[in-house]
């Protein structure tokens, strides 16, 4: 099964957020307004990076039969660390 892409991943975050903007928008409220904008940024630099790490593993789970289990980890250790 292949994971959803990541463009409508993020169409349907930003779909979301747009809601929710409209509604503040049409109630001229400018402090939640301003705060979704922020959570958006926020949640999509955040979604973004977690995107990264599916599509890197799913990567790993794509790679040739000829690579070992060990190999496949070691990649995977690599890839997870934190610099």
């Amino acid at each position: 099964m292949s994971p959803r892409s990541r463009q409508r991943i993020l169409e349907n975050l930003e779909a979301v957020y747009r809601e929710a903007y409209d509604r503040a928008k049409a109630l001229s409220d400018e402090p939640r307004m301003t705060e979704l904008d922020a959570s958006f940024q926020r949640e999509q630099l955040l979604l973004e990076v977690l995107l990264d790490i599916r599509d890197g593993l799913y990567a790993i789970g794509e790679a040739p039969s000829s690579t070992s289990a060990l190999e496949k980890l070691d990649v995977l250790r690599k890839l997870t660390r934190l610099r």
